[in-house]
């Protein structure tokens, strides 16, 4: 265990986010339960010290700080409120650090409804950096919750992650996020744009990164995703599209409640529904690069 302080730790929901996550944590040398729907996910951890509970009350149980990765907030519902969940069992002290990406609304209702269950507390902390940056530790967090809570947190967030950033009050870290999906998931469609036209115009598209580096159409998404895309890179895939979907969705309703116009952000979800029609929910994000195809294989 690292210092003699660290606080025994909890970790639900191990895909391609949440293994990753999870086994920096146990590599720090922290003390890690975990839990997943399919437990056989758990087994590589288990191996590398952590321990395997049945079900997240008793990860809750077992743990002061508990920390979730899992697909949308029915999935988050299911973990707090489910059966065997986090609210059936005593939570007074603890602290639920969220990492998935849901509505800010949900955050905020499901917060509220824990600690009024059994005086558990709540941080929403998406992420951004995708499945590299979990495995390499460089992640950006952004989060919603007690300042006090956050502080709590930050060494073992800093674990698996380059940058914790507290952006307010809960929810408040749902907001942040969405505002990175906002330019990822445009990101993503306007380097497919320019990558088909560097194909069709009949240059070298896969040295497009080289030759824009430093310029101002350099960035991190044009290094990572135009190499995915000129070679047909998908797996692992970098993200599926229905979870870039669900979003840029959500980017519209909260747009909507708070009168903000958002149209590229618009044309992009819809983009990506067109995605999901023909390449699957399941299918990389980055194959909205073949919707420019002459044909679709």
């Amino acid at each position: 265990m690292t210092g003699q302080q660290a606080e025994k730790l909890g970790y639900l929901g191990l895909g391609m986010m949440g293994f990753p996550m999870a086994h920096r944590l146990l590599n720090a040398g922290y003390d890690v339960a975990v839990w997943n729907r399919s437990a056989g996910k758990a087994a590589a951890l288990v191996e590398a010290g952590a321990t395997l509970e049945a079900h997240p009350g008793e990860v809750a149980a077992a743990t002061s700080i508990l920390f979730i990765c899992v697909t949308d907030a029915s999935a988050v519902e299911e973990v707090v409120f489910g059966r065997d969940g986090l609210a059936a069992v005593p939570g007074a002290g603890k602290l639920v650090v969220d990492f998935s990406s849901i509505h800010p609304d949900a955050a905020r209702d499901i917060a509220a409804r824990l600690k009024a269950a059994n005086g558990m507390g709540w941080i929403d902390a998406p992420v951004s950096g995708g499945t590299k940056g979990a495995e390499e530790g460089t992640l950006a967090v952004m989060a919603g919750g007690e300042a006090a809570d956050i502080e709590r947190v930050r060494p073992y967030v800093l674990a698996m992650a380059r940058k914790l950033t507290h952006m307010g009050p809960t929810g408040a870290g749902q907001t942040t996020k969405l505002c990175n999906q906002v330019i990822v998931g445009c990101a993503m469609a306007v380097l497919a744009e320019a990558t088909r036209l560097a194909v069709n115009a009949g240059i070298d598209a896969g040295r497009l990164p080289e030759a824009l580096t430093g310029g101002f159409a350099d960035s991190i998404p044009l290094q990572l995703f135009v190499p995915r895309m000129v070679q047909g890179i998908h797996s692992p895939p970098f993200g599926h599209i229905a979870t870039m979907l669900k979003d840029l969705d959500t980017v519209a309703d909260v747009a909507r409640s708070t009168s903000s116009p958002v149209p590229m952000a618009t044309l992009a979800g819809q983009l990506f529904r067109l995605a999901k029609s023909l390449r699957g929910a399941d299918a990389d994000a980055l194959e909205i690069y073949k919707l420019s195809a002459s044909h679709i294989g």
